[in-house]
């Protein structure tokens, strides 16, 4: 009989990690190596440079990023390639092939880069494109790099923009799923430190609640970047105020962690007799965003989810202890934070408790409006 060795956790779950790398990052990396190939056959057959190192090279470099920058990326790499190819024919033209021109070329080529960009990739490129010129000494090697950095970054924007556009709307929902799933565990270890009294709970439920602020830095990134898809891809142009709308709305998850993140840390610091009392509302708090983190986008969730958080709300009244009545109004704030990223109009969310549940409305589903038509 064959023994298989037994491999610690922590190398199975690195393995999995591992695994779910590849397959998210195979397409990627065939649309790389396509624009790497297409961008070497341009510069080689169209362009005549017989040596195009850099024009595979800036494609690459271009789609190196999150879905939603590539396009921002080329056209910031061939913005620090240019800067640093001027600057550098300058120095060359007043000044010789020396140690004091590279590092002129350089610090100036760098300076303008920080005033135009600021980006470390703008930066980086015209540092490189300066220090390459000036090395070489001829000026026909600036404009084969610049040339090159054209048909890269061009071959770069074709993909990124026309062939293969980014989904905005998916790439949204796939950063508000990674932020509710941290909320969700985060809520879930809260509850149960609440009724169970460890302290283990305690640190997973504000490592979680870490976890999540780090994961809405990246959704404000991916919001920022799907609104610059949006206007810069022609497939999304039509679905413009769609995507802006759906951007909008997923705001709302930084109020609602914010909520979380305070129902946490006071729910822990309260009265342990008032504990095990506090516990339900969390629970039913914390299946609630579990709930929208598995389909953030689909309208029936969402309805689901507010009739929740109308329960929660409801269910949490302000008798017992200042320590209860604390805890309870900030589960009914994060109750709150809830129905408003489900779509529930302001007004309603804070008149819920006399209101009737069948009376809210939730927006349609964006999802649907912005993959009804056009690509998938």
């Amino acid at each position: 009989m064959r023994i298989v060795p037994h491999l610690p956790s922590r190398a199975l779950q690195e393995a999995h990690e591992a695994r779910v790398r590849v397959r998210v990052d195979a397409w990627p990396v065939l649309q790389s190596t396509a624009a790497a190939t297409l961008a070497w056959l341009i510069a080689t057959t169209v362009i005549g440079n017989a040596q195009p190192f850099f024009a595979p090279i800036a494609a690459v470099v271009a789609l190196n990023v999150a879905r939603g920058g590539r396009g921002s990326n080329a056209v910031r790499l061939l913005t620090g390639t240019g800067v640093g190819i001027v600057v550098a024919e300058i120095a060359l033209w007043i000044g010789s092939v020396d140690t004091w021109t590279l590092a002129i070329a350089t610090f100036t080529a760098m300076s303008i880069a920080v005033l135009i960009d600021g980006t470390r990739i703008v930066i980086a490129q015209a540092a490189g494109s300066a220090i390459l010129t000036v090395a070489v000494g001829s000026p026909d090697a600036g404009f084969a790099r610049l040339m090159d950095a054209l048909v890269g970054a061009g071959v770069a924007l074709v993909f990124s923009q026309i062939l293969f556009p980014a989904e905005p709307i998916r790439l949204l929902r796939r950063a508000e799923s990674a932020v509710l799933t941290e909320l969700g565990e985060g809520l879930d270890y809260t509850a149960r430190a609440l009724i169970h009294y460890d302290d283990e709970y305690v640190t997973e439920a504000l490592d979680n609640m870490r976890e999540a602020n780090e994961r809405l830095a990246e959704l404000g990134s991916t919001r920022r970047g799907t609104g610059h898809v949006a206007r810069r891809s022609p497939l999304w142009w039509g679905r413009v105020a769609v995507i802006v709308r759906a951007g909008e709305d997923a705001g709302q998850l930084d109020l609602l962690g914010s909520s979380c993140f305070t129902l946490a840390r006071m729910a822990l610091a309260a009265d342990r007799d008032d504990r095990p009392g506090l516990g339900p509302p969390v629970r039913d708090l914390a299946v609630t965003v579990a709930m929208l983190a598995r389909a953030p986008g689909d309208r029936d969730v969402r309805r689901r989810a507010a009739h929740r958080a109308v329960s929660i709300v409801r269910m949490c009244d302000l008798s017992g202890t200042a320590s209860t009545a604390t805890v309870r109004t900030v589960v009914r704030m994060a109750a709150t934070d809830v129905l408003l990223y489900t779509g529930v109009d302001v007004e309603a969310a804070d008149d819920v408790e006399r209101s009737a549940p069948g009376v809210l409305h939730v927006d349609d589903d964006a999802d649907k409006r912005h993959f009804g038509r056009g690509p998938r």
